[in-house]
Parts: structure tokens; C-alpha cells; sequence
């Protein structure tokens, strides 16, 4: 299986959880498949079927902190206002509320794509390189296309699963992340729940505990990739639409 693996990195990041509003922005503990969506559109310079495209990818980040913002939340004013001995309309007034944000220091996403074609739109990406929010920027470190293989055996961390692999990696936690925004629907986002493995994770487990009707493996890795107790890396690829394989 051939697939396009870009490497990219940057100074700080937050992937914000949409409920919150107020006093604090936590953030998802990896970027969600949607947030992963956008990014790749802005390599390509347009939107893209999602149809067929999957991905897998690694998050990593040297720590984690909080820092303060502001909102100004503005509004019609009424009145007037002077400035230099003139009297002005006013256009706005607002509220300045502070909050915190969670942000992640030095991330870095290892990013697989079933589009070695796109090898030249990462090469030289139409839009800024951002992952996150708008000022997060970040820089391509590493693109190329890779030969994936098969291994009965892999380690998968700092990684986002479906749902349905809680049973086999056990060690993570349930998150409900954005899986798609769909722009011809004024912005309609669908929502789907995800396993995140942070701590690696050896597949199928050390102590041969199975449970009965769970498929275990095999399962693609990266040949190029580090190892983990002898253990290639997995990789699970993700779709955007449609039912997960």
C-alpha cells in the first residue's frame, strides 16, 4: 500500500472542544479528523471529494500549558462619541471577557494519506501551513511516499482509533470529535466518536487477553517508523464519510 506521509511541526497548537464557550478552552488531546480535513484542503488550495480518502496519523507535543485571551463580544451601540471635538456615532461597544486556552508546545503530526499523487500539492502547499487555529503555523519538515506493510503484530500511540478498537487497545479514552464540516450545508458539522491512545499501546496485547468476535490485526505499518519493543508502528486510516471498515 503506497501512501503519501507528511511530517509537519510547529510552535504551539489547540484543538478547542466546540461546547465551551466561556472561562476556559480545553482542548481535544489530538487534532480531530476534521481539523485534519481543513488541513489538507489548504495544502491543495480548494475543498475535495472526501469520498474514498483516508488517513491515519500520529500527534506528539513536548507539553502542555494555558494561557490567557480575550473575546470581545460586540454589539450595535447607540450614541455618541467625540474625538477631536467632534461628535462621532458610535458603530460598536462590547465586552472584553478573558479565558483560558490550553495549548500544546512544539506539536508535531506525522500525517498518512491514500493520495501519493498529492506528493507535489504538500511540496509546495497553496495556503499558509497551519493546524489549529489561524496562528498556529506550522512547516512541512518531511514529504514523501512510502510503502506500507502488513504485520500481524504493532504498536499504535498518540493516535486517534475508532471507536470500535476500546476493546483491543483498552488503555485511552472516548472522545466525541468532529468528524467532518460540511460546507454545502452552511457548515453542518457531523460528529462521531473516536478512542484516543496517548501511551503506546502493543497489538494484539502482551497478557493474551482476547475477546471473542474482535478482529485482530493484521494491520498496516510503517516500515520507516521507530520501533516500540520490537514492535513496528500501526496504523489505522480513517475515513471522513460513510461507514468506518
Amino acid at each position: 500500500m503506497r501512501v503519501l506521509k507528511v511530517v509537519a511541526e510547529g510552535l504551539t497548537t489547540s484543538f478547542r472542544y466546540p461546547h465551551f464557550m466561556h472561562q476556559v478552552h480545553p482542548s481535544f488531546p489530538a487534532p480531530p479528523p476534521a481539523t485534519i480535513y481543513g488541513h489538507i484542503c489548504s495544502a491543495l488550495g480548494e475543498w475535495f471529494d472526501p469520498n474514498g480518502v483516508k488517513v491515519a496519523y500520529q500527534f506528539t507535543h513536548q507539553g502542555v500549558a494555558r494561557d490567557l485571551e480575550h473575546i470581545v463580544v460586540a454589539k450595535p451601540a447607540s450614541g455618541k462619541l467625540k474625538l477631536g471635538g467632534t461628535l462621532h456615532s458610535k458603530v460598536l461597544e462590547g465586552n472584553i471577557n478573558p479565558f483560558e486556552r490550553e495549548i500544546f508546545f512544539r506539536p508535531r503530526l506525522t500525517l498518512y494519506i491514500n493520495r501519493p499523487e498529492w506528493l507535489p500539492m504538500f511540496r509546495s502547499p497553496r495556503y499558509a501551513v497551519v493546524l489549529g487555529r489561524s496562528q498556529d503555523l506550522f512547516t512541512y519538515t518531511s514529504v514523501e511516499v512510502i510503502q506500507l506493510e502488513q504485520s500481524e503484530r504493532a504498536y499504535f500511540g498518540y493516535t486517534v482509533l475508532p471507536y470500535e478498537m476500546a476493546l483491543q487497545a483498552r488503555r485511552g479514552v472516548t472522545v466525541l470529535m468532529p468528524r467532518f464540516i460540511d460546507y454545502n450545508r452552511n457548515r453542518h458539522p457531523n460528529f462521531q466518536r473516536y478512542f484516543v491512545v496517548q501511551d503506546p499501546v502493543l497489538l494484539p496485547n502482551e497478557e493474551g487477553l482476547r475477546f471473542a468476535g474482535v478482529r485482530y490485526g493484521p494491520y498496516w505499518i510503517d516500515p520507516t517508523a521507530p520501533k516500540f519493543r520490537d514492535a513496528p508502528l500501526g496504523l489505522i486510516f480513517l475515513s471522513f464519510v460513510g461507514d468506518e471498515e
